[in-house]
């Protein structure tokens, strides 16, 4: 059945996902030396595999699934792809993903999700979504008329229109963004993406130096949150599964650019609180119209992202911390509700908050590795 908080949901999470790192992808294929044909036809591989494996995963499972590019992979590929030839980057793109493949079909990451108790893995989600929270009121010291009338409407419909806050909260953005002359279309046109395929060559040191940092970043960074989403959530989807296909999506769209897809977490816990739907089964179909927008962003590639980029940024981080609140809140009760976990979790929290990064793996992994040190050792006094 049709519901507008489902679609407005799916719309905002691929919003969140778009405006936060689409600039970094181009900066990585503009290091691989990717032509306009050729950045274009990365986008369009992205949006194609998002878009078919989140409609695919919430069809099979009934649970918001959402999947994503590896942000903290472009990154890393950005200076890790300088001066190596493009050839040899789409070398890199399939060893990385036949790596994530063989995760999946062994069963390895199943096994370690395991061990990570719910309250660390709450604490890990709200220690990755707290930045966005706290950009919603930091973009008020730039744009304050807006931001306060999206957070008035916000603060007078959430209990009413639980399902509806959210949009009505981006059409208050809109109506004040427009009236302040805020929304920037001069470049704006309309163009499909057009695949382009690119021959790979393999290259020891391009294996070894980007491809297997590719793969570790993508799985400590993106795979492990994205699951601990799922789970703070209460869904119990099987890991090993999701990921063995991410892998697969990922030999099958890396010739075209896709260099890397994983499990979401930020844009996966925008189609998971309780404003998309009071019912947790039904907010897979949150996750579907996400599915939807992101293969419409791939048919378009960056004509999209054009799109996005006439937004004010203020409004694309206002939505998008009004739209996780709910899910920040629930993390912390979650996380500091077992006394025997709290301190645990309290540092899995801070450390991931803090940015931390060590021999270029995220923040979001090492809050968890330290914090279930402190859990393990807990439990060995106990």
């Amino acid at each position: 059945m049709f519901s507008l908080s489902h679609l407005s949901a799916g719309f905002i999470a691929v919003l969140v996902g778009y405006t936060s790192s689409a600039a970094i992808i181009f900066q990585a294929a503009a290091a691989a030396g990717a032509s306009q044909a050729e950045t274009g036809s990365w986008m369009w591989a992205l949006g194609i595999g998002m878009g078919l494996t989140c409609i695919g995963f919430s069809l099979r499972y009934r649970e918001p699934v959402l999947t994503a590019w590896s942000t903290p992979g472009a990154a890393l590929l950005v200076t890790a792809l300088a001066g190596v030839p493009m050839s040899e980057a789409i070398g890199v793109f399939l060893f990385s993903s036949a790596l994530i493949l063989l995760c999946g079909l062994t069963g390895w990451f199943d096994k370690i999700m395991r061990l990570v108790p719910a309250g660390l893995a709450a604490a890990m989600l709200g220690g990755v979504l707290l930045k966005f929270g706290l950009d919603l009121f930091a973009s008020a010291q730039t744009q304050p008329l807006l931001v306060a009338a999206m957070l008035a409407t916000y603060l007078a419909l959430r209990r009413r229109l639980p399902r509806y806050v959210i949009p009505l909260s981006l059409l208050a953005g809109l109506l004040v963004a427009g009236g302040d002359g805020l929304l920037r279309f001069d470049g704006f046109e309309w163009q499909l993406a057009r695949p382009v395929l690119m021959t790979p060559e393999f290259s020891l040191t391009s294996l070894l130096g980007v491809g297997i940092p590719l793969f570790m970043v993508t799985m400590a960074s993106q795979n492990v949150p994205g699951i601990a989403v799922l789970r703070a959530h209460g869904y119990h989807t099987p890991a090993s599964p999701l990921v063995g296909w991410t892998g697969f999506t990922g030999l099958l769209l890396a010739p075209f650019g896709g260099f890397a897809f994983n499990l979401a977490a930020i844009s996966a816990a925008v189609c998971m609180g309780k404003e998309v739907d009071p019912d947790p089964k039904q907010r897979y179909k949150a996750a579907v119209w996400a599915g939807v927008f992101y293969l419409l962003m791939g048919l378009f590639g960056a004509t999209v992202v054009g799109l996005f980029a006439a937004l004010p940024g203020e409004l694309v981080m206002a939505i998008a911390g009004l739209a996780l609140l709910g899910t920040i809140g629930t993390s912390l009760t979650v996380a500091l509700a077992n006394e025997q976990e709290r301190d645990a979790a309290l540092l899995t929290f801070m450390i991931t908050a803090s940015g931390l990064a060590l021999f270029g793996i995220g923040s979001a992994f090492w809050g968890l590795v330290i914090g279930g040190g402190v859990h393990w050792l807990n439990r060995r006094r106990q």
